[in-house]
């Protein structure tokens, strides 16, 4: 039984689900992958006197699972080896609003798609920055920057080439990505090893139906509060949307959004979109006028937006990766 706690979370995260969620088969769903590299040795930077308690809460059933995780004090990634490595390799950031990760739909479908074409994948369980870190709405770049860095430190022994190596987020993941894509340099925490030498920048990234801004009218507020806290500043919303931190060395990007999507405003894409023009970098953007939040109605609604992935693997080829 969920505590009063846990149901609220539960409802706030209801509409950040996506209706992949919905539409995926029985059983379809994998279980935890056992192999999983932890970022930090020891408690990570910045905890709270009382850490997080570790957390699945189960929104599905046995043959068709939904789980969220939330209390996450041990940052990781779950990873997905492919059988027949093409080279390249991606961090998956799942969303949840900021205040949960949905790990299921955007994580473990996701992972292991992507790794039967090829791909090496690291699904991150990142902190989440409501539940006491230090510096809270940097948390989730910093296990992203660090993730990166250890991904790269692996690339002999995955088999993949450390320059191909890109990123992909959903929802407020796909802020977590355009966060890492747009301020992958800024100095979040003190080198921990070797690996903090490499560059947290990817190759490409790929923020699906993202959260982007955090000012109106364009902002999710869940996504916002959780980050940022209670009203935030002007100067604290703007400096964490990405669209305003855009440079000629943010990496080339995919985007994919369904303009009837009502949890997170299609627009944050558009504006995302400008901001890479005007800074002269590569974007590729699919709007599709059905897909809702997720991308993944069933039936003929969901044509053609359900095959974003496809796109995905076609334009990262066309890059040089995949």
């Amino acid at each position: 039984m969920f505590s009063r706690r846990e149901t609220l979370v539960a409802g706030i995260t209801t509409g950040l689900l996506s209706s992949a969620a919905r539409a995926a088969e029985p059983g379809s769903w994998p279980a935890f992958p056992a192999e999983e590299i932890d970022l930090w040795p020891g408690t990570p930077p910045g905890a709270p006197t009382v850490l997080p308690v570790e957390q699945v809460i189960e929104t599905g059933n046995a043959q068709h699972h939904g789980r969220m995780v939330k209390g996450i004090v041990r940052p990781r990634m779950k990873v997905f080896r492919p059988s027949k490595p093409n080279g390249s390799a991606l961090l998956v950031t799942p969303g949840g609003g900021y205040s949960v990760i949905v790990i299921d739909v955007e994580g473990y479908q996701v992972g292991p798609w992507l790794s039967e074409r090829g791909w090496t994948v690291f699904v991150l369980y990142y902190r989440l920055p409501g539940e006491g870190w230090a510096n809270r709405a940097d948390v989730p770049l910093a296990d992203a920057q660090r993730a990166m860095r250890l991904i790269r430190s692996r690339a002999t022994q995955y088999g993949f080439d450390p320059a191909k190596v890109g990123a992909m987020g959903f929802s407020a993941g796909g802020h977590v990505c355009l966060d890492l894509v747009t301020r992958h340099d800024a100095q979040l925490y003190d080198p921990v090893d070797a690996a903090d030498r490499l560059s947290p920048r990817p190759a490409i990234a790929a923020p699906i139906y993202a959260v982007q801004s955090m000012s109106l009218p364009l902002v999710h507020i869940g996504s916002r509060d959780m980050l940022l806290g209670p009203n935030p500043s002007p100067e604290l919303q703007r400096a964490h949307s990405p669209a305003h931190n855009v440079t000629a060395a943010t990496p080339p990007c995919f985007m994919a959004h369904a303009e009837d999507d009502t949890t997170v405003s299609v627009e944050n894409t558009v504006e995302m979109r400008a901001a890479l023009k005007a800074a002269g970098v590569k974007v590729e953007t699919h709007l599709f006028a059905a897909g809702q939040h997720g991308l993944g109605l069933p039936g003929p609604a969901g044509e053609p937006a359900r095959h974003w992935k496809e796109m995905f693997v076609a334009w990262a080829q066309a890059q040089g990766l995949g």
